[in-house]
């Protein structure tokens, strides 16, 4: 019986979690990881580092749940998109990053340590910042963590 009772318990506290993401994340402009024309939905997702990653389909999230390692950079981005981390430091130096040193790429908000690291930014094609701004390397320098809740 108290075996019951705690599997049960487990599973309405990881319900409970999964019901908790999707309530506050939104997905309003927020991509599949794996078809970008294609709308994230809340019921699609995968766990990733300190979140969730949003899918259209069964499929994609498959593919995604296969070879996570392969997608770390997209579902980077997409941690970051949907608001799910917070940003510490700046992605090239690793130094404080400042609010008035932003650029926007594609629903995303990264900060910069100066001046000179967001001219860099704003410079990079798109395939160079996707990896360049949201790669493993990037996101450990920039030292994202778990957003905490708001009000």
């Amino acid at each position: 019986m108290k075996n019951l009772f705690l599997g049960v318990a487990s599973f309405a506290l990881a319900f409970a979690g999964v019901t908790f993401a999707a309530d506050t994340v939104d997905l309003k402009d927020i991509k599949c990881l794996m078809n970008l024309k294609s709308p994230a939905k809340a019921d699609k997702t995968s766990e990733w580092k300190e979140g969730n990653v949003y899918f259209c389909c069964s499929n994609c999230k498959g593919t995604f749940d296969g070879d996570k390692k392969k997608f770390a950079t997209k579902a980077n981005h997409q941690l970051i998109a949907t608001k799910q981390v917070e940003q510490g430091a700046c992605p090239f130096t690793g130094g404080p990053a400042k609010a008035d040193q932003t650029v926007e790429f594609k629903g995303a908000s990264v900060s910069f340590c100066c001046g000179n690291c967001k001219g860099k930014a704003e410079k990079m094609s798109d395939d160079e910042k996707l990896e360049g701004l949201f790669g493993e390397k990037a996101y450990e320098k920039a030292k994202y963590k778990k957003a905490e809740k708001k009000g």
